[in-house]
């Protein structure tokens, strides 16, 4: 199976060196990673940061076989960005890959497809000015431990929607401001 690999710009010019450079290194994640289906890399020119240092930014976003990876990293060269994006998503790998042989006996990844990739709808009604996007994702069962796993191994800082193979109920995991979890149970009323 062969990795496809999506390259895309904002506010800046994929040139045709940054293309060769990013699809060279991308394509041996496969070798860290078997079964990856899908790899996107952002990169952006964020002129409003604050330091120079920061302006560069490469997103690389990795799925496949029921798993979602995402590294972020800025740098003032985009290709130092990408690098280092790239390290920060191989340790992300690996640290997956120890979970997913250390907890499950059933052959089944830790992280499950649980977030898909936005569906942007612009809407032009005028009667909900405030709903500027929709997201549509798969919610996959599993339990607490499963959720505070995937949300840091997506990056999520705030909050984690995830359907609770427990209590058969969706459920939000959020951060507290102490570094602790909280979970919402919702009921309906």
């Amino acid at each position: 199976m062969t990795l496809s690999v999506g390259i895309y710009g904002r506010n800046m010019e994929v040139t045709e060196r940054i293309r060769d450079y990013i699809s060279k290194k991308i394509t041996k994640l496969d070798r860290y990673l078997n079964g990856l289906e899908e790899a996107r890399v952002d990169l952006a020119y964020v002129k409003s940061a604050r330091s120079a240092s920061d302006r560069q930014v490469a997103q690389i976003t990795v799925r496949g076989r029921g798993v979602i990876l995402r590294s972020e990293e800025r740098a003032d060269d985009i290709f130092a960005a990408f690098d280092v994006a790239l390290e920060k998503l191989q340790r992300q790998i690996e640290r997956y890959k120890g979970k997913r042989i250390r907890n499950r006996g059933n052959g089944k990844s830790i992280a499950d497809e649980v977030l898909t990739e936005p569906l942007p709808e612009e809407s032009t009604d005028e009667l909900d000015p405030l709903i500027v996007r929709r997201k549509k994702f798969v919610l996959t069962p599993m339990d607490e431990l499963e959720a505070i796993d995937q949300m840091v191994l997506l990056g999520h800082e705030n909050f984690f929607v995830f359907y609770n193979a427990k209590t058969n109920a969706i459920n939000v995991l959020y951060k507290r401001r102490d570094g602790n979890y909280g979970l919402i149970e919702p009921e309906i009323g």
